[in-house]
């Protein structure tokens, strides 16, 4: 029976195929383990030299993802497409160190806990050659995922670990599977205290490949740290889309006074230039932001834009009809307005959403 089952994901990592699994073998000779590579359809070969790999050793298997991305998504695809009782975790470009996976093996049965992470802030561990800057970044998000988790834990950051079936089993149907920080999102969706222990390892630096990290990361990191801290009630993209709609009102009375007091325009072509711009702004920012793993590119670019013009004209008219309404019973104007500004944001939510960026 297959002990062990060592997920890693992968994009673009032709040249760390070979020498990832090498290490792993080397490092687990008396261990029965096999990887799962889960991959975001590469285009650098990786694909190709993955099919090799999986012909020549038999405790290898290869997941092909088509549009889909995202690392905690395919880790959590490669978890339940194994049986084995221990999974853990590896990036595929050899920057964790596989030499303790053995020590976290060990660990996990003997303690009988429920997950053993890598840490880079106990003694012994480290950050390799990283930046100044980026270690400043990662003790921040640090620093902010201990808002959400339950107990005292060195580095709830990592993406190199390991956990029991059981414990994945408990939670796996919880995970919002945002982004990149798997393990801050198993850790939270728990039910209860996890049985943690940590074994130090030091972060290495990358030797062929390029690095994943974008801007994007920070964003999905604090998408999941919004959807943990409201328990899911309140989607995070809608938290996004509001965010975005408040600076469309500030786009829009920037237009609008530009136009009325510098350009002296009448009033109804400047509201209705400053409507347009304000939306438009909306749109781009959403498109990059709020939905930014269903971004519409190319030629998908006109048609989402033009329904959104409609959607959001539609919300304009129900954001009135409904703050009206409200008044009318007597109401402050204030919560009047607010009445009718929200059913308008959860109307071009929701629409926009299936209309616009479906996927």
């Amino acid at each position: 029976m297959t002990e062990l089952s060592i997920i890693v994901p992968t994009f673009n990592e032709v040249d760390n195929i070979y020498p990832l699994y090498n290490a792993i073998e080397k490092a687990l000779p008396d261990v029965n383990w096999e990887m799962v590579f889960v991959d975001d359809d590469s285009t650098d070969g990786t694909l190709e030299k993955l099919i090799n790999l999986c012909q020549e050793k038999p405790n290898v298997r290869r997941l092909h993802r088509i549009s889909r991305r995202g690392l905690s998504s395919a880790c959590v695809e490669g978890f339940q497409a194994t049986t084995s009782p221990y999974l853990a975790i590896i990036d595929g470009d050899m920057q964790h160190d596989e030499t303790k996976l053995a020590e976290m093996l060990k660990t996990i049965k003997d303690s009988n806990c429920d997950l053993v992470l890598g840490s880079r802030y106990i003694a012994e561990g480290g950050f390799g050659d990283w930046k100044a800057s980026r270690i400043k970044a990662s003790k921040l998000a640090t620093r902010l995922s201990k808002m959400i988790t339950r107990q005292e834990i060195s580095d709830p950051m990592s993406g190199f670990f390991m956990l029991t079936r059981a414990a994945l089993d408990q939670c796996v149907r919880k995970l919002s599977l945002q982004g990149y920080k798997l393990l801050l999102d198993i850790i939270t969706s728990y039910p209860g205290k996890m049985n943690v222990k940590e074994v130090p390892y030091e972060f290495r630096k990358r030797e062929h490949g390029e690095s994943k990290l974008d801007s994007m990361v920070m964003m999905e990191f604090v998408v999941m740290l919004i959807e943990k801290l409201t328990r899911g009630i309140i989607p995070a993209r809608f938290v996004l889309f509001s965010a975005v709609g408040a600076t469309g009102v500030a786009v829009h009375f920037s237009v609008l006074y530009g136009l009325l007091f510098m350009a002296e325009t009448s009033f109804t072509i400047g509201q209705t230039v400053a409507t347009i711009v304000a939306m438009t702004s909306n749109f781009f920012i959403n498109n990059w932001l709020t939905y930014y793993d269903k971004r519409l590119k190319g030629k998908k670019i006109l048609p989402g834009l033009l329904t959104f013009y409609a959607v959001c004209s539609l919300g304009s008219i129900a954001n009135i009809s409904v703050a009206s309404f409200v008044f009318e019973q007597d109401y402050t104007w204030i919560i009047s307005g607010l009445a009718g500004a929200l059913i308008g944001t959860v109307w071009n939510y929701a629409a926009t959403s299936i209309l616009a960026w479906r996927k």
